[in-house]
């Protein structure tokens, strides 16, 4: 099991993450391509709450298609175009990984591949030993 950490001496998390996540050795990683707030048929909507809420969308289908839940996510890292009001996020991460908190890093930055892309999240995550056999051919 992925044991989530807040250090003592630490700040406590600004959102909903965790400072570290000890991932035990032997167990399988998942690693998700950057997603973005684009729909199944390819249109983006345009605020940074509704991208973000897609690109978790899309990280759920992702794990979903392995037969892994939001819970098996060790590690996000988010990207945000600079001059976006962020403050949103924290509702919508929370909203999708509930009481999870995997370890997270955010940034912003100068502008991602779509100018109408406003956001953009990779993702860890790992198949525990009871997770079975599930597994891509």
């Amino acid at each position: 099991m992925t044991t989530f950490l807040n250090p003592e001496g630490m700040h406590p998390p600004l959102g909903p993450y965790s400072h570290m996540a000890l991932v035990p050795a032997g167990v399988q990683t998942v690693t998700i391509s950057g997603q973005v707030g684009m729909r199944a048929d390819g249109s983006v909507p345009g605020s940074l709450a509704e991208q973000a809420d897609q690109a978790l969308r899309n990280i759920a289908e992702n794990l979903s298609s392995v037969g892994l839940g939001i819970d098996a996510l060790a590690k996000i890292t988010t990207f945000v175009v600079a001059g976006q009001d962020a403050r949103c996020l924290r509702e919508v991460f929370a909203r999708h990984l509930g009481a999870h908190r995997p370890a997270s890093t955010g940034m912003f930055v100068h502008q991602l591949m779509d100018p109408a892309l406003l956001i953009e999240i990779e993702a860890i995550a790992v198949f525990m030993p009871a997770d079975g056999p599930a597994r891509p051919a």
